[in-house]
């Protein structure tokens, strides 16, 4: 009967202890922009609160600032990896209903997929708002019309 106590005290005290999760830190200076590899991170027995704790939450995503050799990989500076740079030439696609109408721009800012993004039309020189749906390829919205 003592032995179930001891038991269970000891089971308590495991219980009440705080789950402790290792934080990633990273290996070299990864710059702003930069994306995260499998190389670039390793894992550290200190826990940082915000600090990613396993490489799956990090590697492919780009850092937003400078994070130095041995510093925290916090998920609060990282950001999805942009796929349209400034000056990129893309392919806008404008679809409503049946009608396609395909044309070339430049991006006029950098971003991620699903980002809006400001092009100019190349050939009207139009600059036109629309949504990143992946490399090279931005979906511009129709416009509605005003009274």
């Amino acid at each position: 009967m003592w032995v179930r106590g001891i038991i269970a005290f000891v089971a308590g005290l495991f219980l009440a202890l705080p789950a402790m999760a290792e934080s990633l830190v990273a290996t070299r200076l990864i710059r702003a922009t930069d994306v995260i590899g499998p190389l670039d991170v390793t894992r550290s027995d200190a826990v940082v609160p915000g600090a990613a704790s396993h490489a799956d939450q990090v590697i492919g995503l780009e850092a937003r600032v400078a994070i130095y050799p041995g510093r925290p990989v916090r998920l609060a500076e990282l950001a999805p990896a942009a796929v349209i740079e400034r000056n990129d030439l893309v392919q806008l696609v404008y679809r409503r209903g049946g009608l396609t109408i395909l044309a070339e721009g430049r991006a006029l800012s950098r971003g991620a997929i699903g980002a809006l993004v400001n092009v100019m039309n190349t050939a009207s020189r139009q600059s036109v708002q629309g949504r990143i749906v992946h490399a090279g390829l931005v979906a511009v919205a129709p416009q509605e019309a005003t009274p």
